[in-house]
């Protein structure tokens, strides 16, 4: 499912798929994947999600219950 992510999350920003489970999962990946790559440091240090890969993440954050 490697790329998979990656095209799940630009279907989802251009509106060909809707927000679902699925874009949940891949964006959870990417996220584990970009913090990975900052880790490195240096020049990575600054790498980060477009702004609206950020608005998505907003959206698919989990809301408090009770």
């Amino acid at each position: 499912m490697d790329g998979s992510h990656y095209q799940i999350i630009a279907d989802t920003l251009a509106g060909r798929r809707p927000v679902d489970e699925q874009t949940h999962t891949s964006l959870a990946d990417l996220t584990e994947r970009l913090e990975c790559v900052k880790s490195h440091g240096g020049l990575f240090a600054g790498v980060a999600f477009s702004p609206h890969v950020r608005k998505l993440g907003q959206r698919c954050e989990p809301l408090p219950v009770g």
